[in-house]
């Protein structure tokens, strides 16, 4: 009777050695992996950032450097087929009409591009995640905040972007300088009139996730509002908001550059990415590498962020990473 207890015990024990537990950060990773274009994506985008936070400290040539005798060279690839192209590899990507070398400006203008991207991008998660949060938890600010959300959406936004410029650049230049001013300006206009879609992708999980088990049972014991949202609400968007982040920069990117190109963002002796397409319009038949070589590098950064968030929104939903 034992031998038989033992023999029918051993039959129903697992075969395979038991696997360590995962945490979820593990199967987040594990799921994006997956995702070619996602880590390319973040792959690059991580590159890109790099290259304008270290890149000037190892091109040092000066952005707004004056070098009439090197003007007008083109890029070293040129060389390839036209041997009597102007080229130098002191200038592997060429030089303007005034001899400012191009990847000096192209590295410095990033650095301004990707540094406006990022803190409108951090502007829009807050008030977005904010709003979205109080509409969603409170019932009581649920219609004013959303009705308020789509007054705001409706509104054309680069019409009121161009009249805020008129009236506060002044002021902020006056206050911070022409740079810091204009930056201060660029970044808080972005970030106020990007805020809505994050704002609803928000109270939509908040208005599914208040109605829970584990919120019931916070607040039958006693858990005040602003502890059930910092401990259960905003975990458990967290998904969602770095999704609409990703897209943000993306947007907050292109906005910029369209500012800058249309001549009302940064001063026209600070160059960003927008600011050296617009300079190389007129020039661009004899120079198309001055318009494709910011173009490319807006593109693909846009491009890369538009990936990431593709990858991170596979990664993150737990339906999809249990497939």
């Amino acid at each position: 009777m034992t031998e038989t207890t033992e023999e029918t015990f051993g039959a129903l024990q697992d075969k395979e050695p038991n696997q360590p537990p995962t945490n979820q950060w593990r199967d987040v990773w594990h799921q994006f992996r997956k995702h070619k274009g996602a880590v390319w994506g973040g792959g690059f985008l991580l590159f890109i950032t790099l290259a304008v936070i270290v890149g000037p400290y190892i091109w040092t040539i000066d952005a707004q450097k004056l070098d009439i005798r090197a003007k007008d060279m083109r890029p070293i690839y040129v060389a390839l087929w036209d041997g009597d192209a102007k080229t130098g590899w002191n200038h592997p990507f060429g030089t303007d009409q005034l001899g400012r070398d191009i990847l000096a400006n192209l590295l410095e203008g990033g650095r301004v591009s990707m540094a406006v991207g990022w803190l409108a991008m951090a502007l829009t998660m807050v008030i977005g995640t904010f709003v979205g949060v109080t509409a969603g938890f409170f019932r009581r600010a649920d219609g004013l905040l959303m009705r308020f959300t789509d007054l705001v959406l409706s509104l054309p936004i680069l019409p009121i972007t161009l009249v805020a410029v008129t009236l506060f650049r002044q002021p902020l230049v006056s206050r911070f300088g022409p740079e810091g001013g204009m930056f201060i300006m660029i970044v808080g206009i972005i970030g106020i009139t990007s805020w809505m879609q994050t704002a609803r992708i928000v109270r939509g999980e908040v208005l599914a996730l208040k109605e829970r088990e584990f919120v019931l049972a916070a607040r039958s014991i006693g858990t005040s509002s602003s502890a059930i949202i910092r401990r259960h609400l905003l975990p458990n968007v967290i998904s969602p908001i770095m999704v609409s982040a990703t897209l943000g920069l993306a947007a907050a990117i292109i906005t910029e550059s369209a500012l800058s190109f249309l001549g009302v963002g940064f001063p026209s002796d600070f160059p960003t990415w927008g600011k050296l397409l617009a300079d190389a319009v007129s020039r661009m038949e004899q120079f198309p590498e001055r318009v494709m070589l910011p173009g490319i590098a807006i593109s693909l950064t846009v491009l890369s962020v538009n990936y990431l968030g593709d990858g991170l929104r596979d990664a993150l939903d737990p339906r999809i990473r249990g497939r």
